[in-house]
């Protein structure tokens, strides 16, 4: 009769080696953690402070010592500023100059930046490097010629004088041609062998692909209409077409500010770019655009 041989076995020496190599990289991440945490904590504090003081009554923002919760909670404020102002007006007009932008700009550079990529010519990356060439120049520079063509074509003192020199963006162009240079050509054939058109190709096959581009300018398209103060001061003069920022800038008077109202009225205008990074976050990704070809 055999016997069985009732031994325990012999622990496996991997279980330790695992454990020892994921403590010590725990004792590596854990400064880089606290640090972040750290920073974290300093650049959000100004932020909560900034909330906190909207909920503040008048007297208590300069009262010593400072305090970072209010002692009376208020939204006074945030009434205040809703009816005293006209809100809803500077709202629509605000959202339909930073939503009929970011549309216009997100088509144009996308298609501008296909072509740049994928059609060969010479004259065309001229154009590009003079498309290119504008982003050395400070702003300041071209809002006088910009101005004076505006003027001529009667769209001063209206939302289209805003939207129309907004629309081209050297940045938005780049950023599509970049993407766009790493979509293989293999891509195109194909769809041109299907009977597919450039349009077809262009709407079908390489706009979906650039998703995490599109995404990515009209977020910044969008707060960069959103937050925009100096062209609509130059453009507008009737306050019935004035925008949020040109709205927030009416608050603060030439002697007097009432901080109270100032500050619940900039978080009001705040609260759509917080809205619209929470939800489109997460669409910013890297696209596969290897997954439709075979090796």
């Amino acid at each position: 009769m055999a016997v069985l041989d009732a031994r325990p076995a012999e622990p496996s020496a991997a279980a330790p080696l695992s454990a020892r190599s994921t403590k010590g990289s725990l004792v590596k991440v854990a400064p880089l953690t606290l640090v972040l945490w750290v920073l974290a904590a300093l650049y959000a504090f100004p932020l909560l402070w900034f909330l906190l003081s909207s909920f503040k009554p008048g007297s208590e923002l300069f009262s010593y010592p400072l305090r970072l919760l209010p002692r009376d909670w208020t939204i006074s404020g945030y009434t205040a500023a809703w009816s005293r102002f006209d809100f809803a007006r500077y709202f629509l007009n605000t959202g339909l100059v930073a939503v009929l932008t970011t549309v216009f700009t997100v088509a144009v550079s996308a298609a501008t930046g296909y072509a740049f990529a994928k059609y060969q010519s010479r004259w065309l990356r001229v154009f590009f490097l003079c498309i290119l060439a504008t982003t050395m120049l400070p702003t300041e520079v071209i809002l006088p010629s910009t101005f004076a063509v505006i003027r001529d074509l009667g769209l001063y003192d209206s939302l289209a004088g805003i939207i129309v020199p907004s629309i081209i963006t050297a940045t938005g162009i780049f950023m599509f041609r970049q993407f766009f240079l790493t979509v293989p050509t293999e891509l195109m054939e194909a769809a041109r062998i299907d009977g597919a058109g450039e349009i077809r190709t262009f709407l079908q096959i390489m706009l979906p692909l650039a998703r995490p581009i599109v995404v990515t300018l009209a977020i910044f398209s969008f707060q960069w209409r959103w937050n925009d103060y100096i062209w609509p001061l130059l453009v507008l003069n009737d306050q019935k077409n004035y925008t949020l920022q040109l709205a927030l800038r009416s608050i603060v008077g030439a002697e007097n500010i009432d901080w109270s109202i100032l500050l619940s009225a900039s978080v009001i205008s705040l609260l759509p770019m917080v809205v619209i990074f929470a939800v489109f976050q997460r669409y910013i990704m890297n696209a596969d655009i290897n997954s439709g070809l075979k090796d």
